[in-house]
């Protein structure tokens, strides 16, 4: 007898197997095993038959008989054990059947067993409950040191877990570790925010002020939490301690802010109005006028608006001996003198200028002297210059601190160009400073408008300064972006208040929708990323993609507002994946997503039939599918076209039909930048990579016709291309009639001779290269002499300017309609374009001779006439023999002039009149 083959063994021990597990299933369920019976060493030979069937490839089959047997033994330890680690490994949400089972044990303190299962599940991931049940088991086994490492692990698996961290901060307190306590009196302190236990918060809050009590921006980050998510007046209390704190160590300024804060809560606060009357006293106790301008502004006085009297305080106080202010009139000056209510001013241009303190204070804006304007006015311009050009990061602090401490980029360029660095220095130092205030911490952004950039006071962390950056940035695929730039740095903790927050902005579209659109998806796609790397991620989500996908409405228009190329692929995977008819959804999705990856997993499936088809519907509906059809012929196999019965003479047709609605399209100012896109690669295939000359090279007589009709129907294709074509096409058939092709031409455009195109080229390239260079230097040196208003240098470099900039448009203009004129398409039988004619002036009998070219041409003294002008047009097309009637205007008196083409010729040398001295 022969032997088994592997594969003919290989049925037979996947049985052997699964019986094995049916058999113990039923020993366990007749002998009714009781629950002393289980030890470690029991589980550990399952493990080893979760092996074998996972070696096998029979891990559903024992999966399914496991669940079959629950339906009747509930309870039954084996079936529980194996079903659960099974359904585990595949990642799925749903652990009941391990709880059930560690609950089972832990009420029968079989705590060894306990541990065991408990550290197998974590094998696989962290899970909460698996955590929190060794954290007991270590517990009853007196384990402390385990137990707090236990901890610390389910605190980062647990967002909602407070109490332990608060436990794990007292315990690192204990050590004297102020740096680890810290951090998780911060976790506890957000987490009983989420919880709205003020008690809580208020002690850890205490904590926090004792051991880094410099940390304002963190104090102001929980307070607007805490307004938010329990009352302002519970804020209040807190900025109440937080003041208590600042004033003791004498810091007036942040104390101010604090004060400032509580009063936006309550305006009546009677003692934060009392204590920040005292904080402007310690502040400004050197001003001469500081009692003055608080009874000015009434800041004592509870019945005048205390935000009100603030600002008119603060408006009043910023004016002293020695200070700066602005005048738009007089530019900058500094304070002379004050006596009583009058100020004496040095403007530049205005010195020991009087003022009345009501009058200033309307009419003048205070400036630090480290103002921008300021550094500009006293500095030598030469100073200033090689200092912002060199150090940066003081040049970004001192434009940004000038104006209120928000500033974005176009407002730096305004105030540094062109008064202290050239247009040309901006662009290199530009770059260097972009790379400045995104990586240096002592920058921000504004938490409303991720443009405007601020100045901290104290250094940030990059995970604050990109979670700031989420928080001010608008748009949804730009907080992706943010995300996972925040995870992808070193030493980053996905536990933190931060990266929880970013977290819970995305989770929260998917905890309730209706209907599915792009954020939905992303928020989807981006969680299952992050889980692929940290699987305790989105463990309290259900996420189950085809579920998601049958709400999508429209999903070609879903994926185009998916902003994100990694996104797009990664959606493509879940459909093939997750979607039963996922090949379909592919042919709807590439007209409108030109993946490669689409075709490649179609072609790898065998679909070579749906791509047949879409091939044939992208071609026969280029119109919609422009993109598909130019991706198609620049990608698809030979075989594919075949079968579509698409000839490579239909393909090249459909791309001019392309290049021509393109051109319209762009015209008509539709879809212009995809339009752009799609005709740059047409022109590039047809004119560029040789597509049409190989063509017209192997094309017969009537390909050749209709080659030529069509490309010369494209009214916006470079006239030198059409030449290009027709000069082909007398190469290719000599014989080739370009009927009527001139007199076609010049009903279109504007026909040209080209050597003429060529020097309005070189007119508009001087333009452009040359003149407008140095016409851009002089308004920029006229900027640099001052007052525009009477600026002459100014007003004649603008006035060129405009001369200038009408000129190119009108060259351009021109070049666009121009027609290169073809020597090789001039009918002698007509009066046209490129030909000389003879007429008989009937009134006196005489000859007279004329040139018909062009009106860039055109030179009347030397009888070379344009085709568009009067007397050109009326022997337009004539005949030789041919008589016409011309009317003149002659003294004012209207006078007839009859005429006979006597004869018709071609040009000589390429359209030029022999003897003409223009061309001799």
């Amino acid at each position: 007898m022969s032997e088994l083959t592997e594969e003919q063994t290989k049925p037979a021990e996947l049985a052997g197997l699964l019986k094995n597990a049916q058999e113990m299933l039923n020993e366990e369920k007749w002998t009714r095993a009781a629950l002393s019976n289980y030890s470690t060493t029991q589980f550990k030979e399952l493990d080893v038959l979760l092996k074998e069937a996972w070696d096998n490839k029979v891990y559903d089959e024992l999966k399914n008989l496991c669940d079959e047997h629950l339906v009747h033994t509930k309870n039954s330890i084996i079936a529980l054990y194996l079903s659960g680690m099974i359904a585990l490994s595949r990642q799925l949400i749903d652990d009941a059947v391990l709880v059930n089972l560690v609950t089972i044990l832990v009420d029968n303190h079989k705590w060894g067993v306990v541990r065991y299962l408990c550290e197998r599940i974590l094998d696989n991931g962290e899970s909460k409950f698996a955590l929190r049940t060794l954290a007991e088991c270590y517990k009853n086994e007196n384990e402390e040191d385990a137990v707090y490492g236990i901890w610390e692990r389910l605190v980062k698996a647990d967002y909602e877990e407070a109490d332990i961290a608060k436990s794990l901060a007292e315990h690192y307190e204990k050590l004297g570790n102020t740096e680890a306590a810290v951090d998780y009196y911060k976790k506890a302190l957000h987490r009983y925010i989420n919880k709205q236990l003020f008690t809580n918060i208020r002690e850890i809050w205490a904590k926090i002020i004792e051991y880094c009590p410099e940390e304002i921006d963190f104090f102001f980050h929980v307070e607007k939490r805490i307004a938010k998510n329990i009352s302002g007046e519970k804020a209040v209390l807190l900025l109440e301690d937080l003041y208590g704190s600042c004033k003791k160590r004498n810091e007036i300024d942040t104390a101010i802010v604090i004060l400032k804060t509580i009063l936006q809560y309550d305006e009546r606060d009677s003692l934060a109005r009392r204590e920040i009357t005292e904080c402007f006293r310690l502040k400004y106790r050197d001003h001469s006028q500081l009692e003055e301008y608080i009874r000015i502004s009434n800041l004592t006085q509870n019945w005048r608006n205390v935000r009100d009297a603030i600002a008119d305080f603060e408006k009043h106080i910023a004016f002293d001996k020695g200070n700066f202010v602005f005048h738009r009139s007089w530019g900058v000056g500094r304070i002379a003198s004050m006596r009583g209510d009058e100020i004496v001013i040095d403007f530049a241009k205005k010195r020991s200028h009087p003022m009345s303190l009501k009058m200033a204070v309307n009419a003048l804006q205070t400036l630090s002297k480290n103002h921008i304007w300021v550094l500009k006015a006293t500095q030598k311009k030469e100073k200033l210059h090689d200092r912002i050009k060199t150090e940066y990061a003081w040049a970004l602090k001192t434009v940004i601190k000038s104006f209120g401490n928000y500033c974005d980029i176009k407002h730096i360029k305004a105030e540094l160009v062109p008064s202290v660095l050239s247009p040309g220095e901006w662009t290199g130092w530009s770059v260097k400073a972009r790379e400045i205030l995104k990586s240096d911490p002592t920058f921000g952004v504004s938490p409303d408008n991720i443009d405007l950039f601020t100045v901290r006071d104290r250094p940030i962390s990059i995970e604050e300064k990109l979670y700031n950056e989420f928080k001010a940035q608008k748009n949804f695929f730009d907080r992706i972006a943010i995300v996972r730039a925040y995870e992808s740095q070193k030493d980053t903790e996905l536990d933190s208040e931060y990266f929880t927050e970013m977290f819970e902005y995305f989770s929260a579209y998917l905890r309730s929708y209706s209907q599915v659109n792009e954020q939905i998806i992303a928020s989807f796609l981006l969680i299952k990323e992050l889980a692929l790397k940290y699987p305790r991620l989105g463990q309290d989500l259900a996420l189950d993609f085809a579920e998601i996908f049958t709400h999508i409405e429209d999903v070609p228009l879903l994926f185009n507002n998916l902003k994100d190329a990694k996104l797009r692929e990664e959606f493509l995977l879940q459909i093939k994946m997750y979607v039963k008819d996922w090949p379909d959804i592919y042919l709807r999705l590439f007209p409108h997503a030109l993946f490669p990856s689409i075709i490649n997993s179609l072609e790898k499936e065998g679909h070579d039939d749906k791509i047949v088809a879409l091939i044939r519907s992208c071609f026969e509906n280029y119109r919609d599918a422009r993109e598909a059809s130019v991706w198609f012929y620049k990608n698809g196999k030979s075989q594919w076209f075949d079968k579509a019965g698409i000839s490579q003479e239909k393909r090249i047709i459909t791309l001019i039909y392309i290049l021509d609605l393109s051109y319209r399209d762009i015209d008509l100012h539709r879809e212009t930048t995809e339009n752009r896109k799609v005709n740059k690669q047409v022109y590039v295939l047809l004119f560029k990579d040789g597509i049409l000359e190989t063509c017209i090279k192997n094309a017969d007589h009537d390909t050749l016709l209709r080659i030529y009709t069509l490309i010369e129907d494209v009214k916006n294709l470079d006239p030198s291309d059409k030449l290009w074509l027709r000069s082909l096409i007398q190469e290719r058939d000599p014989e080739f009639k370009f009927s009527g092709a001139a007199e076609k031409r010049t009903s279109r455009g504007l026909m040209v001779t080209s050597s003429m195109y060529e020097e309005k080229q070189k007119q508009l390239a001087h333009i452009q290269d040359v003149e407008v260079p140095a016409n851009s230097k002089e308004i920029e040196f006229a900027l640099s002499l001052g007052d525009l208003r009477e600026n002459a240098e100014y007003k004649a470099a603008k006035e060129k300017q405009e001369i200038l900039n009408s000129s190119v448009a009108r060259l351009k203009g021109e070049i666009e309609r121009a027609q290169i004129f073809d020597p090789a398409t001039v009918n002698t039988e007509r009066v046209s374009f490129g030909t000389r004619v003879v007429l008989r002036n009937e009134s006196d009998g005489r000859e007279e001779e004329y040139t018909i070219l062009g009106p860039w041409e055109s030179d009347p003294e030397h009888r070379i006439i344009s085709y568009l002008s009067p007397f050109g047009s009326a022997m337009l097309t004539k005949k030789a023999g041919e008589r016409f009637d011309f009317i003149f205007d002659l003294s004012k008196k209207d006078e007839k002039m009859s005429y006979t083409i006597i004869k018709i010729s071609e040009l000589d040398t390429g359209g030029r009149s022999s003897g003409d001295p223009r061309f001799s």
